[in-house]
């Protein structure tokens, strides 16, 4: 393994910052504290900062010494979840409700880290464009920023991230080209029926009946309806009904996420869900409310950028440790939606532990910061090597 002789030389002021935002966790469009850190980190080593986009994102722009027009985007996110920690952490999170389950203040350190070696060197030709990116869990932060004129004010030529993954073992780097994430919607169903007496249900027009005809009911969509080499998930993740024991209450609501790899399967399960939805919704002599939201795109590597994050983490690792064979994932991120507007791609960083992602016991190994900093670095300076 080769780690960057300079990053590996403060790595130490990486785990101090890494810990710092773990301790003080903020969730999507909250990041006040976070992007605070990371600008006056940035200006203390001479990056030209702009806050702002997105909310709270924050764009760090570092040129090289020598002349060149190509621009590089790096791309970490900031924000946490919103549950608690259960970890014992002399560092863990000291706000009820909001935990860094998912390592995001490792790729902020890790964007950091590579940030203060492009400063610090400054051995390439052309920009690197440091994007620090709020929201990711699911509510939209990379369109935020999109909308903010992103790319139309910070040109990207490339771009290219990365994320923490206790599924790989320590010091190994997946990235593969084409479909790498899945596309994914969020719904909330609501049924307003009729309530009444526990003990007069003839009376009532039983919403709780209905939400569980119909959360099996969705589950033969995937099964019934889509193609069985096209892959989909329906998951039905909230239940929400009812405050008493002996009250058939008004209305009750279901919650939950669809996945898919192409958006026409995606769109195929939106419809049926609509369809049996309005279905029960007559049999059952209710009123059925379906709210489904696209929040994220399906995530491609671009074959190309795919190839030079390969090389560039080979550099870092040895080859033996980079992982090319293609392994979609079920889960989303919203990368994806940059992926669509610049060329670049996307990759997975291993590290110690076993615990999952979202889990409220996660630990992230702090080995894997000088890591991730030198991968970001280093693709920056392979790619500008010349104008």
């Amino acid at each position: 393994m080769t780690v960057l002789p300079q990053i590996q030389e403060f790595t130490g002021d990486l785990v101090a910052i890494r810990r710092d935002l773990h301790a003080h966790p903020e969730i999507g469009f909250e990041e006040k504290r976070t992007s605070a850190i990371v600008a006056a980190k940035l200006e203390e080593w001479g990056v030209e900062v702009h806050r702002g986009l997105g909310g709270t994102g924050v764009v760090g722009i570092v040129a090289g010494n020598r002349p060149g027009g190509r621009r590089i985007g790096l791309r970490a996110d900031m924000d946490a979840l919103p549950m608690d920690e259960l970890s014992n952490l002399p560092y863990r999170s000291t706000i009820p409700g909001r935990m860094h389950a998912c390592g995001h203040d490792g790729h902020t350190t890790m964007l950091l880290g590579a940030a203060r070696y492009l400063a610090a060197n400054r051995d390439f030709a052309g920009t690197a464009v440091l994007v620090f990116q709020p929201a990711e869990e699911g509510l939209g932060g990379a369109r935020a920023m999109l909308s903010d004129g992103l790319f139309q004010r910070f040109p990207c030529d490339e771009i290219y991230g990365l994320h923490n993954s206790p599924e790989l073992d320590e010091g190994q780097i997946a990235i593969f080209p084409g479909k790498a994430m899945a596309g994914a919607s969020f719904f909330d169903i609501r049924i307003t029926g009729r309530g009444s007496h526990g003990a007069m249900p003839h009376k009532a027009a039983d919403p709780i009946v209905v939400a569980t005809a119909l959360a099996q009911a969705l589950q033969s969509i995937v099964s019934r309806n889509t193609d069985p080499m096209q892959s989909a998930v329906l998951s039905i993740t909230q239940i929400h009904s009812g405050s008493a024991y002996n009250v058939i209450p008004e209305e009750a609501v279901l919650a939950g996420t669809v996945r898919f790899f192409d958006a026409e399967v995606g769109a195929l399960v939106h419809a049926r869900m609509r369809r049996i939805a309005s279905g029960l919704a007559q049999s059952f002599e209710v009123e059925i409310a379906v709210d489904i939201r696209d929040i994220f795109s399906v995530l491609e590597n671009h074959p190309a950028e795919t190839a030079y994050l390969a090389e560039a983490a080979a550099e870092i690792v040895g080859a033996e440790n980079v992982l090319t064979t293609p392994k979609p994932m079920m889960g989303s991120e919203d990368f994806a939606d940059m992926l669509q507007a610049v060329p670049g791609a996307y990759c997975w960083v291993g590290h110690a532990g076993t615990v999952a992602l979202h889990n409220p016991s996660f630990v992230l190994d702090d080995g894997i910061l000088p890591i991730g900093a030198s991968l970001l670095a280093r693709i920056v300076e392979r790619r500008l090597a010349s104008a």
